[in-house]
């Protein structure tokens, strides 16, 4: 039923938007520079003002990133859906960011980020990044399921592309622990991140 709406309405004319969420787990006592880039591109982001070129390069940063850190993915997970309506599209995008949001230590707190911390700060050995994108068409890649690590690097590649395509329309990152010093736990990750799938 849903593949004959599809057709009916690509005939039609009418725009198909896909708004969908990416969550990668990685692991180790490596993977805290990642905060760094995470932070910086975070701080970049509101300095803009939400401005979505400057969101877009940080999202491409970020996915090289994370390709880069390839062998600490230990987990991850995706969600998502099609709308044929912008405003559906929309709202279904604002409750993601409400979710990511509400996630263990996931905001970041710019106000804190250049206080004087002791140098001994704990290091995070678990870092979880969701990346959540609204854009138009059809993308494969990202259409499926991303729990298995090369599905997960074409997901990665494919955000990217979309970028320099001009075909975001949305884009929020949001990870946790959100700030050197905070630790993100085996058992939080558990109550906070039920769905990522081993990968």
């Amino acid at each position: 039923m849903n593949a004959w709406r599809d057709r009916l309405n690509r005939m039609t004319g009418r725009t198909r938007f896909v708004v969908c969420r990416i969550f990668v787990h990685l692991a180790g006592s490596d993977v805290a520079p990642l905060l760094g880039i995470l932070n910086r591109t975070a701080r970049e982001a509101i300095d803009s003002e939400g401005d979505l070129e400057v969101l877009g390069e940080g999202l491409v940063e970020i996915c090289q990133s994370l390709l880069q850190y390839d062998e600490y993915w230990l987990s991850a997970a995706n969600e998502g859906d099609v709308f044929w309506d912008e405003g559906e599209a929309g709202d279904y995008f604002n409750e993601l960011f409400t979710d990511s949001a509400q996630r263990y230590l996931s905001e970041v707190d710019l106000d804190d980020a250049d206080s004087n911390e002791p140098l001994s700060l704990p290091v995070t050995r678990n870092v979880v990044v969701m990346l959540t994108v609204a854009f138009e068409g059809e993308v494969p890649e990202l259409e499926t399921n991303l729990a298995d690590i090369s599905a997960l690097k074409a997901g990665l590649k494919a955000l990217i592309n979309l970028h320099y395509q001009g075909r975001l329309r949305g884009i929020q990152v949001h990870f946790s622990p959100a700030q050197f010093g905070d630790e993100l736990t085996n058992d939080q990750l558990l109550q906070y991140f039920p769905e990522l799938v081993p990968l």
